[in-house]
């Protein structure tokens, strides 16, 4: 026998399909991190942030996430007290040797977006590493 509050066609005060719809994560938000996140892991550069970082580089809709934090993370460079040309040049070296081939030219572009000092560093070390070379062969 049925309680009398369901005979009576008694309904719950939610829907059944959104009974969870609190616990449910958005997979756009969790799947592509903000670039202040990415600008964070650029500027640590520890060896978990790299393993995030090349994550990120494998999947083509990370690209815009990935250079806007670069962009982020060289503006907060240029703007900062001290300019640590020594980490911005390992960072591109870092990014030319391990980027795929499609971030090659991207790269080189956000790397002479400024002529400031932190891009000029950027610069170097991407140009240290050959990536573009390697992505693009001199015929």
């Amino acid at each position: 026998m049925l309680p009398d509050t369901l005979a009576a066609g008694f309904r719950p005060s939610y829907p059944r399909e959104k009974r969870f719809w609190g616990m449910i994560m958005n997979a756009d938000a969790a799947a592509f991190p903000n670039r202040e996140a990415v600008a964070d892991k650029l500027a640590a550069l520890a060896e978990a942030d790299r393993a995030y970082l090349r994550l990120l580089m494998e999947t083509p809709q990370q690209d815009e996430n990935l250079l806007e934090g670069l962009d982020l993370c060289l503006n907060r460079a240029a703007e900062a007290r001290f300019l640590n040309t020594l980490k911005l040049e390992k960072l591109g070296e870092w990014l030319g040797n391990s980027a795929p081939a499609r971030l090659q030219i991207r790269l080189m572009e956000a790397a002479r977006s400024s002529q400031h000092a932190a891009f000029a560093a950027f610069r170097a070390g991407l140009t240290r590493s050959g990536g573009l070379e390697r992505a693009y062969p001199k015929a």
